[in-house]
């Protein structure tokens, strides 16, 4: 760790994941996403560890859900490219992994955990500093969301093995190009951190 003009400035992962400023971001893991991406049981078996070692842990967990507004209120873009949930079985936008009771679900319209929610309030509100994230789809709204966290002046550690896309070329290219801003760590290694 360096100070900084007065700053702790954290440097290795052992400091950027300290259990005491540190959150899981569970993505968009919506029973629609996880059945069409390219490597689910994978992905699912990772996603999970990461939530159990978190609740060891005493890591804060916030969950995303896509929830779609009426179509009278979503903005043109999305209409015209007919990004549509009508239709689809109701059990669709659940969540595939399951929230305990004292975990935040945050419903959100956009492919951003900050536009138009509280999240940002929550996490500095419990001190959070580092967010690990994970979740469908990599190139939408993990990527998005991660880059505006730093931006944010948040740490974002990427869960490369827990983050997921239908589009396998499209969550590769996705990774390659977080590698210049953001750490990505595969889950092992962020486990083997959580558990010290």
């Amino acid at each position: 760790m360096k100070d900084i003009e007065g700053k702790k400035v954290y440097e290795t992962p052992d400091e950027i994941l300290d259990k005491s400023h540190t959150a899981l971001i569970v993505w968009d893991v919506q029973n629609m996403l996880v059945n069409s991406i390219f490597n689910k049981e994978e992905f699912l078996n990772n996603v999970n560890a990461l939530i159990s070692k978190a609740r060891d842990a005493k890591i804060p967990i916030i969950y995303t859900k896509i929830t779609p507004l009426p179509k009278k209120f979503q903005p043109k873009p999305s209409l015209a490219s007919n990004r549509s949930f009508e239709g689809m079985p109701k059990d669709a936008l659940e969540l595939a992994v399951k929230p305990s009771e004292n975990e935040v679900v945050i419903n959100k319209n956009t492919a951003s955990l900050f536009i138009g929610t509280n999240a940002e309030m929550l996490l500095r509100n419990a001190g959070i500093e580092s967010l690990i994230f994970t979740g469908i789809a990599t190139e939408y709204g993990v990527e998005s969301s991660a880059r505006e966290a730093v931006n944010r002046g948040f740490y974002v550690v990427v869960a490369s093995d827990a983050v997921s896309s239908q589009d396998k070329e499209a969550h590769e290219r996705s990774l390659l190009n977080m590698q210049r801003l953001i750490k990505e760590m595969p889950t092992s290694e962020i486990l083997s951190i959580l558990e010290k």
